[in-house]
């Protein structure tokens, strides 16, 4: 009769730690699901651990790992309302892409400050239906642990806009962020040779200033793309 009353509170306790879990990925929200970066990784493993215990470990108070749930909980939530507000969080907490590939040159520092061999990255590549480096123009290793790639553009996919516009021999070039959460990233715009004035000017022409702009980037066709805070859209598409 002991035996299986300790079968019950198990029962109980692992039904109750998954409902627990599935409430706290709702409230961190859909980006949980995706590939982790390190935040994300950290509040997985830990909640992860939590969640054990609560279901199986009964040396431990039920209340205490309820705490310490919610205390983590509150702590990842923090976090990711802050990246939202301030790049300087953000990059701390996530990180930033690393460039692996550039201009077609492999940049065996950033190989192995990552600990990634020629192997590895020669398996990515394949993985992405690349078997020849010479196709490679960019590649990047993101925050989350995937690589994206650029290729050169005699290897790509021809689009409609390709096939009438007129072949330009000039380089391309990475697409380069000129502002992010209304702040001027001045130390991208140095780093790339690139003067404030041509920015401010697009600004001034629009009656805009760089707070109200959310994303800016300079393409790598030298075009700069902005995205303002306020877009103009009536009824935004949000699927349930």
């Amino acid at each position: 009769m002991l035996v299986l009353y300790e079968h019950l509170i198990i029962f109980i306790r692992s039904i109750f730690a998954f409902l627990l879990l599935l409430g706290i990925a709702r409230i961190l929200g859909k980006q949980t699901l995706s590939d982790m970066n390190f935040h994300e990784f950290v509040t997985a493993v830990i909640m992860g651990a939590i969640a054990a215990n609560l279901a199986f470990n009964e040396k431990i108070e039920v209340t205490h790992l309820i705490i310490s749930l919610i205390v983590f909980t509150g702590t990842s939530y923090l976090l990711s309302k802050l990246n939202l507000k301030s790049r300087k969080i953000r990059l701390l907490a996530e990180g930033s892409p690393t460039v692996l590939i550039e201009g077609g040159k492999i940049l065996e520092n950033n190989l192995a400050k990552n600990k990634l061999t020629l192997d590895s990255l020669n398996q990515i590549l394949r993985q992405k239906d690349i078997f020849n480096m010479e196709e490679v123009e960019y590649a990047l290793l993101e925050v989350n642990g995937q690589v994206s790639v650029m290729k050169k553009a005699k290897y790509r996919t021809a689009t409609a806009e390709d096939v009438h516009k007129k072949v330009v021999s000039n380089p391309e070039r990475m697409p380069v962020e000129l502002i992010m959460d209304g702040e001027m990233l001045s130390k991208n715009l140095e780093l790339n040779g690139i003067s404030d004035k041509e920015l401010l000017q697009q600004l001034e022409s629009q009656n805009k200033n760089i707070s109200d702009v959310f994303y800016a980037v300079k393409g790598s066709d030298g075009r700069i793309y902005m995205d303002y805070y306020e877009d103009q859209i009536k009824h935004p598409i949000d699927v349930e």
